[in-house]
């Protein structure tokens, strides 16, 4: 393989960003795994109002670092089981203890 096609395909993973999502820690009560709800806030086209649209993704939390509460971020990655699709990125804030 050329330097130039090794080249190449670096430049085309690269490309190939993974998504990434902000949103609430809504349980951590599992083993290294998270619930993280998302929202979304868009105008509907026929009644011009706002909605609120709320998706709930598992996300893999290797140190159980993230707590109910915390603001997190979340990216996407390759299956990890039947509903994990979404590893945790980094925990952006913390809640406040109670």
């Amino acid at each position: 393989m050329s330097t130039e096609q090794t080249e190449q395909k670096e430049a085309a993973t690269l490309d190939r960003r993974k998504r990434q999502l902000m949103g609430t820690v809504v349980s951590s009560k599992m083993e290294k795994t998270c619930i993280v709800q998302v929202t979304r806030r868009y105008k509907h086209t026929k009644y011009k109002k706002y909605v609120v649209e709320r998706r709930r993704y598992k996300a893999h939390d290797e140190r159980n670092e993230a707590g109910v509460g915390d603001r997190v971020m979340i990216v996407e990655c390759r299956p990890i089981s039947r509903d994990k699709r979404w590893r945790l990125q980094s925990v952006l804030e913390k809640a406040e203890a109670v």
